[in-house]
C-alpha cells in the first residue's frame, strides 16, 4: 500500500496520545481525516470519534497501513504485544516514533521489518496540557528528515531537545520525573502554609501561581536561577534565613542524589531488570 505522507497513526490513545491528537488538530498541522487512532475498548473508540472526527480502531494493524508516522503511545508493558502485531506490516518508508518510556530503540527495531527508522521519545506529564518538555533521539536506521518529522509531531506537546540514545535516561531522571520533584516541592510548601495559620485554599494558590511566575522568569525572561534567587535574597532578610535552613538540610545534594538515583533505575529499567 502506498504510503500517504500526511497521515498519521497513534496506538494507544491515553493520556499522552490524546494529548497529541488534540495538538495536532487544535494547531491545525493535520486535519481529522489525516490522523487514525487505536484503543483497546470499542466505547473508547466511539468516544474518540465522537469528539474530533477522527477514524478509530481496535486493530493496529489496520491503522498503521498507508501512515508516514507510527506514533506507539501505549504503555511500556504492552509495546511487545504491539509490535507482534504490527512488525513485519511496516516499510522503510514509514517513520515510528515510539513514547514508550524506558523502551530503547533496539530493542523496537529488533520486532519490526528491516529498515524501518526509529525515533524515540520522553515526553513528560505536563504534555497534557501542551507544556510539555520532550528528549528525542534516533535509532539505527533514522535519519535527520525522520528526526524533523518526530520533532514536529512532538512541539505539538511542547518543547523538544535532541540527545544521543545514551543520554535518554538522564533526560528521564530529570524532565520524566521532574514533575513529581516540582509536586513534592509545593505538597511541601503548601503544608508550611497551614502551619502559619493559612487556610489550603489561600496557600495552594500562593505555592502554585509562585511556581508558574517562577518557570515563566527562568523560560521567559531567560533568568539564570542564580540570578533570579540573588534577586529575591535581601541581606539579613526573610529569603537568606530560609536558603540557610535549606542548605543546612541538604537539599540540594539530596536532590543531586535522587535525580541520579532516578537515572539508575531508568537504565534498570531499559535492560529489562524488575
Amino acid at each position: 500500500m502506498a504510503v500517504d505522507e500526511r497521515r498519521i497513526a497513534i496506538l494507544g490513545t491515553g493520556k499522552i496520545g490524546e494529548a497529541l491528537l488534540s495538538g495536532l488538530l487544535s494547531s491545525g498541522w493535520r486535519e481529522p481525516k489525516d490522523i487514525v487512532v487505536t484503543t483497546r475498548r470499542e466505547e473508547r473508540v466511539a468516544d474518540l470519534g465522537e469528539r474530533y472526527g477522527v477514524e478509530g480502531t481496535r486493530s493496529n494493524a489496520e491503522a498503521v497501513a498507508g501512515a508516514a508516522l507510527i506514533v506507539i503511545a501505549v504503555k511500556p508493558q504492552d509495546i511487545d504485544s504491539l509490535l507482534g502485531e504490527i512488525g513485519g506490516l511496516l516499510s522503510a518508508e514509514q517513520t515510528v516514533l515510539s513514547i514508550a518510556a524506558a523502551v530503547p530503540t533496539a530493542r523496537i527495531e529488533a520486532r519490526l521489518a528491516p529498515d524501518v527508522p526509529v525515533c524515540r521519545a520522553m515526553p513528560n506529564a505536563p504534555s497534557t496540557v501542551h507544556e510539555g518538555m520532550a528528549g528525542l533521539c534516533a535509532g539505527a536506521h533514522a535519519g535527520d528528515e525522520h528526526l524533523a518529522l518526530a520533532e514536529e509531531t512532538l512541539s505539538h506537546l511542547g518543547a523538544v531537545v535532541r540527545v544521543p540514545e545514551s543520554a535518554m535516561d538522564a533526560v528521564t531522571a530529570i524532565s520524566g520525573s521532574g514533575p513529581a520533584y516540582f509536586a513534592l516541592l509545593a505538597e511541601a510548601m503548601i503544608e508550611a502554609g497551614l502551619l502559619l495559620s493559612l487556610s489550603r485554599e489561600i496557600s495552594t494558590q500562593l505555592v502554585v501561581q509562585t511556581m508558574l511566575g517562577t518557570a515563566k522568569q527562568l523560560r521567559d525572561v531567560k533568568l539564570h536561577p542564580v540570578e533570579l534567587r540573588e534577586a529575591v535574597t535581601s541581606p539579613g532578610g526573610t529569603t537568606i534565613a530560609a536558603i540557610r535552613e535549606l542548605e543546612s538540610a541538604g537539599v540540594r545534594a539530596a536532590f543531586l542524589n535522587a535525580i541520579q538515583a532516578a537515572m539508575e533505575r531508568s537504565r534498570e529499567l531499559a535492560a529489562g531488570e524488575p
